[in-house]
């Protein structure tokens, strides 16, 4: 009698071919494969739509938070950096209006810069704290889930997302100092009388940030997060077993802001952010209409820079607007941005053994 052997996770099994019992056999076990693979395909193909459907909910409300801390952004710059109260002052008629109109330039400047910055730094810090906490969330809801300590808590979450406290608080307080000081040095000794084409207020604006990011001894994301563990612990208010989970949460914020692709996808944001607030400022160098002469062109139209001053310092409205405006929507919809909060989605949604 022939026979065929089949080797199983060394298991032999002796099928007699001339058998129809075997034939029999031999087809339900192959049935029975197909259906576990099947089946086996299928429930990863659920998990995967949930996951994919989960991390664009997670999207969603990065951008609604966005969005909804832009005001108390803004507020903040403000109320440090108070361009309002010296253009009442010019109202008056001041003896000292050249003084006035001095400290106006450096604060306008300054809280326009300021405002890209801390724009685009809110943008990239909520996609890396919102997409740590959402696919931690999604590892708590999973079938299956091994334990029932949850990863991230409500409360945990609460103290976790407060720590955006920082940026809006002494972080930006520190960053207007290192921005003022960039601007004085470019624009300190100018002219209110000279006049600039939008070319050389690109210019300015291009020296201004190579001294903000690379004259700094700091990185930028030290504005973002204490970086101190005391500062961590104080955030954490404590060392019960919540307190630890933020405490840990904190931490891998930090070493996601300390990575190479963090740096990156910030340096996207603020390339994008920068030519967006020139696209803005661009709308005010155009020609008079009907002169087409090429002496007329956009790069040749100069402004005296104290006409470019109160220009510069309305852009705080469009940058830190809770309206979706041209320039948070670009960063918002920035790709970079978009695959970098995916990156992170993907690494605290997986089963930590399965990172092994």
């Amino acid at each position: 009698t022939s026979a065929s052997i089949f080797f199983t996770k060394h298991k032999y099994y002796f099928l007699f071919i001339c058998d129809p019992l075997g034939v029999y056999f031999l087809g339900k076990y192959a049935q029975k494969k197909i259906r576990d693979i099947q089946e086996k395909e299928a429930t990863e193909y659920i998990a995967q739509a949930r996951r994919q459907f989960h991390f664009e909910s997670n999207q969603r409300t990065c951008n609604m938070t966005v969005l909804s801390m832009l005001p108390p952004l803004k507020e903040a710059i403000i109320s440090q950096l108070n361009s309002e109260s010296l253009t009442a002052l010019l109202k008056t008629k001041p003896a000292n209006k050249l003084e006035i109109w001095e400290d106006l330039k450096i604060i306008s400047f300054t809280r326009t810069i300021v405002g890209v910055y801390s724009t685009c730094m809110l943008v990239v810090l909520l996609r890396v704290q919102l997409n740590i906490i959402g696919g931690y969330l999604y590892l708590d809801n999973s079938v299956g889930k091994n334990t029932m300590t949850p990863l991230a808590p409500p409360d945990v979450q609460q103290q976790y997302l407060s720590s955006i406290q920082h940026l809006l608080g002494d972080g930006l307080t520190e960053l207007m100092t290192l921005v003022k000081k960039a601007v004085l040095n470019s624009l300190g000794g100018m002219s209110l009388k000279q006049s600039l084409s939008l070319l050389e207020v690109e210019q300015q604006l291009s020296w201004i940030r190579a001294e903000v990011e690379a004259g700094s001894e700091r990185p930028l994301s030290w504005y973002m997060l204490a970086d101190d563990e005391n500062a961590l612990a104080d955030q954490a208010c404590g060392l019960t077993e919540q307190d630890t989970l933020t405490i840990r949460l904190l931490n891998e914020t930090r070493d996601m802001l300390d990575s190479p692709d963090f740096t990156t996808v910030l340096n996207a944001c603020l390339n994008r952010g920068f030519s967006r607030l020139l696209d803005n400022l661009a709308e005010f160098f155009r020609p008079p209409l009907g002169d087409a002469s090429p002496s007329s062109a956009l790069s040749a139209v100069s402004l005296p820079l104290a006409k470019i001053i109160p220009i510069v310092n309305g852009q705080i409205n469009t940058i830190c607007s809770e309206t979706p405006s041209h320039f948070v929507q670009d960063l918002l919809m920035n790709d970079q941005v978009k695959e970098f909060a995916a990156n992170v989605y993907e690494t605290f949604s997986t089963p930590q053994e399965l990172q092994k």
